[in-house]
């Protein structure tokens, strides 16, 4: 009677590996580096669907709402992109070159290049931009228009931005409070360039590092 060839022991230690790599990363999703334990705002977001309806969709919703009854709106927007119009092909080039460093760069880390993960990276981009289009040009714009001064409706654009993570997201408050202060420092630096593109360009990149995995669900517990 044959015996079985025995498995490789390095097969062995790589599939180990992957599920040990696995465990930890949904030990980590179930200890909440972001989010809060259940609490009154609900319990913990686990699915991409459930972070984009709570804070991707309202966003979004709310940022193309103010761009429709702002009578300005549509005018602030294309001098906001100015730098995009002008140099299209330059924009999409980077864009795409930060799309595939941080997908191949999660492949690798993972072992596993997936669609799941290359929609991560680009909503992640979508993101950044409408966030940054409503909490850094539209809605300071829209707030001194209803009479607060500049350096006011921008304090008070920020604290919306970062009580918004409170609430959709769930993150704890000392994230809260840190995307405050990075929402003041994009602030700063749209006052200063007027470019909505570059400011969405390192929100994304600050985005992506904070948050590089989408959410685990049941669609990413392999």
């Amino acid at each position: 009677m044959e015996e079985s060839n025995p498995v490789p022991s390095e097969g062995r230690e790589q599939r180990a590996e992957g599920r040990d790599e696995s465990r930890e990363h949904r030990e980590q999703s179930a200890k909440g580096r972001l989010q809060r334990p259940a609490d009154f705002t609900g319990p913990r977001l686990t699915t991409f669907r459930e972070i984009f309806l709570r804070h991707g969709l309202p966003g979004l919703s709310l940022g193309i709402l103010l761009l429709l009854v702002i009578p300005d709106g549509q005018d602030l927007l294309e001098r906001s992109v100015v730098g995009l119009q002008q140099e299209f092909g330059r924009y999409l080039l980077i864009a795409l070159v930060i799309g595939a460093v941080f997908y191949v760069y999660s492949g690798l880390k993972h072992r596993a290049f997936d669609l799941r993960q290359l929609g991560w990276v680009i909503y992640l981009g979508c993101l950044s931009v409408w966030e940054e289009w409503l909490f850094r040009v539209i809605g300071p714009y829209w707030l001194n228009q209803l009479g607060l001064e500049m350096l006011g409706a921008i304090l008070l654009s920020n604290v919306l931005f970062g009580v918004m993570h409170y609430f959709t997201l769930r993150w704890r408050w000392q994230w809260c409070l840190m995307a405050f202060f990075g929402g003041l420092a994009f602030s700063r630096q749209f006052q200063m360039e007027g470019n909505l593109i570059l400011i969405a360009g390192v929100h994304w990149v600050a985005t992506y590092l904070n948050t590089p995995r989408p959410p685990i669900g049941k669609l990413s517990d392999r």
